[in-house]
């Protein structure tokens, strides 16, 4: 007789196809091929839903208490008390109803779920996408807190695990790195052989100030004073609320003379990668990762991130990566004068760089190591 088949209760705290949301999926994918059921709890529909179906899930839509900064404001305190409420009750329900083996977090925003499970007498799993570093030791700590009700707990990089252990050592002393699985075309487009026109830059994530798309625009402005044209592609959307960031980013690519081609979101990056010369990821805040610098390196194209946080462990060890200050447009630019002038030896170097990026993000070894962790010892 062969054994019961295991069920997984996935929680994730939206719909979209941004970095955290990709690895869910590559989660899921993992639970799915070592032969689970899995169920997906969202609080909304979206692209991300219709992959995880496709991915073989199911999926279901829930009230959910999902820790926005617009909700720790006096105006959002309504809509926190009651999410909070009707996340209880939707997830004490569909945990009861299905009755998993286990239930894996996504994310530390979803702080009800692990509670519940603990409570439902159900195994749960935490896995730490965030990691600000420079925020509150004591904020952090409290959005860490609701996870020790885990058994296991994930995190995404050791700047992740550090940055965990300030905050709550408890935690970090039972957690275990598990490094991004990101996927790529398996033939990506080759570099193009010589630089002819404009240098073709391209930034992919949210248009916000935190991640700096503002200091490329200034970086291909200080670049054409000196008579060396450069194209940008910005490819991403605001938040909700930020819309005046995006219109200054137009005001000063004009001012600038700057040639900006604000693409808007597009689930599929690789075409855009295909078609730039080098990938910039140009964060001012501490990124707990680097997924888009490894789908850079994947990519065959030279990659200029700032040297802090996640993203030395993203892109470091690279030929083709260069780190470079954060927050400095002058070393941005100064690292795409040297991706211009050794263009050659970029190219040169990047199936190399492919290759170690494939040895160490590798999505098989990302799926097996979460697939490993909601499986019973």
């Amino acid at each position: 007789m062969n054994p019961p088949r295991r069920t997984v209760l996935v929680a994730h705290p939206g719909a979209e196809m941004f970095g955290s949301d990709r690895m869910l999926l590559e989660s899921v994918i993992g639970f799915v091929e070592s032969g689970a059921r899995v169920v997906v709890a969202l609080p909304s529909r979206g692209l991300l839903d219709v992959a995880l179906r496709e991915a073989g899930a199911e999926v279901v839509i829930i009230p959910m208490l999902v820790l926005r900064k617009v909700l720790l404001t006096p105006r959002g305190l309504p809509r926190l008390f009651r999410d909070m409420f009707r996340g209880l009750g939707a997830a004490w329900r569909l945990i009861g109803s299905i009755r998993p083996d286990a239930v894996y977090v996504s994310t530390i925003i979803i702080p009800q779920w692990p509670i519940i499970a603990r409570l439902r007498r159900t195994r749960s799993v935490s896995h730490v996408h965030e990691a600000e570093a420079s925020g509150s030791r004591i904020v952090n700590a409290l959005l860490y807190l609701p996870h020790l009700a885990s058994q296991r707990t994930l995190v995404n990089s050791r700047f992740s695990l550090e940055t965990l252990d300030r905050a709550l050592p408890a935690l970090a002393r039972r957690a275990t790195v598990a490094y991004n699985g990101v996927g790529s075309p398996e033939s990506p487009r080759p570099p193009r052989s010589a630089i002819d026109g404009p240098l073709r830059v391209l930034y992919i994530g949210r248009l916000s100030p935190r991640k700096g798309p503002d200091l490329i625009v200034d970086a291909a402005s200080a670049l054409r004073t000196q008579g060396v044209e450069v194209s940008v592609t910005l490819l991403g959307a605001v938040f909700d609320g930020y819309e005046w960031y995006e219109q200054q980013l137009r005001e000063q690519a004009e001012r600038a003379g700057v040639d900006v081609e604000f693409a808007g979101f597009e689930p599929d990056v690789w075409p855009f990668l295909a078609d730039a010369d080098v990938l910039v990821v140009p964060s001012r805040i501490d990124e707990p990762f680097g997924n888009t610098a490894v789908e850079g390196i994947l990519a065959l194209r030279p990659v200029i991130a700032s040297d802090s946080s996640g993203l030395r462990e993203a892109a470091g060890g690279y030929a083709t990566a260069q780190l470079v200050a954060a927050g400095d447009a002058d070393a941005i630019a100064a690292g795409l004068i040297h991706v211009r002038d050794t263009w050659n030896r970029v190219v040169d170097d990047t199936e190399d760089a492919r290759s170690e990026a494939l040895r160490r993000h590798g999505p098989a070894i990302y799926r097996s190591v979460v697939a490993e962790a909601v499986t019973p010892l």
